[in-house]
């Protein structure tokens, strides 16, 4: 990589965030640590960013892979860890991991194209052939789908009255009593991944499709359809909502009034961020709610 690093504009929220200036300062001495570290050739980043910068690195083999660098926040903390779990069956293979960096090298996806280039019904199959391989066995060092539910539930009141009560107050009260209801009451605990939308599976030339960005938990199986429920990579309507959950809790087994509680929940939760109010995090809640 030559020239003056571009940040992308998906990063640019990390301004007002503790400690995000100091770390997009500090971007360029990272890469640079990582690719003497590693012995890389790195590209431009790749303009899709939201956590954390990914770019093309080759390295002296010939080894086409990605170089994730992360903003370190809890949800990203134990990335590397799921990967290995996977240990490439359906999520890119994890190549080199410096926790102290917070950087990753990892398996790159060629062609790339993410999962919602495809038609709704098609990309849902893909989906159901996926997710199963995700669901195994695991514990420490994940958190808990329990434990990261009460932070939900703490923080959501406060962030709705900070921002001026966007909504409904009826949404924030809903919400409240699934979390505590579904996350008292949950199945099976597997390694489950709270991001898995269809911008984060990629097409492979090792496999068709392939998971990236994991940013796991340990929790029930129905709570792992959440963000392919809501969101809007492959559309953002009633009928597109509604279709993803039918479909994704008929064939995969789950149960379906909890996998809806969860996305109206969880949606709930994360449509507040800082100062930002996502509409349409509101908008699923309130078409599932009805």
């Amino acid at each position: 990589m030559t020239g003056v690093l571009r940040i992308p504009d998906g990063l640019t929220w990390l301004h007002g965030m503790p400690g995000g200036p100091q770390w997009l300062a500090e971007l360029p001495e990272l890469l640079a640590t990582c690719a003497r570290r590693w012995s890389l050739r790195l590209g431009a980043p790749f303009g899709y960013a939201f956590a954390s910068l990914a770019m093309p690195a080759d390295l002296p083999d010939g080894t086409r892979a990605v170089l994730k660098v992360q903003f370190p926040d809890a949800e990203s903390e134990h990335e590397a860890t799921a990967l290995r779990h996977w240990d490439g069956d359906g999520a890119v293979r994890l190549l080199a991991h410096d926790p102290d960096l917070r950087a990753l090298l990892v398996e790159r996806c060629d062609p790339g194209t993410p999962l919602h280039a495809l038609p709704l019904d098609e990309a849902l199959d893909a989906v159901v052939a996926l997710l199963p391989r995700l669901w195994v066995p695991a514990g420490e060092p994940f958190t808990p789908l329990t434990e990261a539910a009460a932070g939900w539930a703490d923080r959501l009141p406060v962030k709705w009255e900070r921002t001026g009560r966007p909504y409904e107050r009826r949404l924030v009260d809903l919400a409240l009593d699934l979390l505590g209801a579904l996350a008292g009451s949950q199945g099976e605990q597997v390694l489950v991944n709270q991001d898995l939308h269809a911008a984060n599976v990629l097409s492979a030339a090792r496999e068709p499709w392939l998971v990236i960005d994991p940013k796991p938990l340990l929790g029930e199986r129905e709570f792992s359809v959440v963000p392919m429920v809501r969101g809007t990579e492959l559309g953002h309507s009633p009928t597109a909502v509604r279709r993803r959950l039918d479909r994704l809790s008929a064939e995969l087994g789950l149960d379906r009034d909890r996998v809806r509680g969860w996305t109206i929940a969880q949606t709930t939760a994360w449509s507040i961020d800082g100062d930002r109010v996502f509409t349409d995090h509101v908008e699923v809640v309130r078409w599932l709610v009805g």
